[in-house]
């Protein structure tokens, strides 16, 4: 399991012209993607790091300041691009292994109390957003 977290001024994730997700205030974009064999462990180090790393203004984490936070599918993550010029998909797991695990790291969030909102999985979805810093850390589970 992969996550590109980004620390966000702003940012909102938007479906078919509706909002699905947003915040106004500092938070983290995150965005996961899932391979083959990732499983509940792999949620936990994803949510914990999502939640704890102190990447936030005053070196803080999102549990510090209860910041908001955005999940958001992304299977892109797992492109291999190695050879030629078109990507390979194969590295991500499909989209009935994938999407239990995304909610999962979801319902971990929420567990400690977080606020979290989420893209729709396997949508076309418009993510804006501020970078902050800029600040963007990529984590592997």
């Amino acid at each position: 399991m992969k996550a590109v977290l980004q620390r966000a001024s702003r940012a909102s994730v938007t479906v078919d012209g509706a909002v699905t997700a947003q915040f106004t205030r500092q938070g983290i974009v995150a965005l996961v993607g899932v391979t083959h064999g990732d499983g509940p462990e792999q949620v936990e180090v994803i949510a914990r790091k999502i939640a704890e790393l102190r990447i936030l203004d005053d070196e803080k984490s999102a549990t510090d300041v209860n910041a908001p936070i955005i999940v958001v599918s992304q299977f892109t993550l797992y492109a291999d691009v190695r050879k030629g010029r078109r990507p390979s998909w194969n590295g991500a797991a499909p989209g009935p292994v994938a999407e239990p695990l995304v909610e999962a790291v979801t319902n971990a969030l929420r567990e400690r109390s977080l606020c979290v909102g989420t893209g729709v999985f396997g949508a076309h979805m418009d993510v804006e957003l501020v970078n902050d810093g800029p600040i963007t850390i990529i984590v592997e589970a």
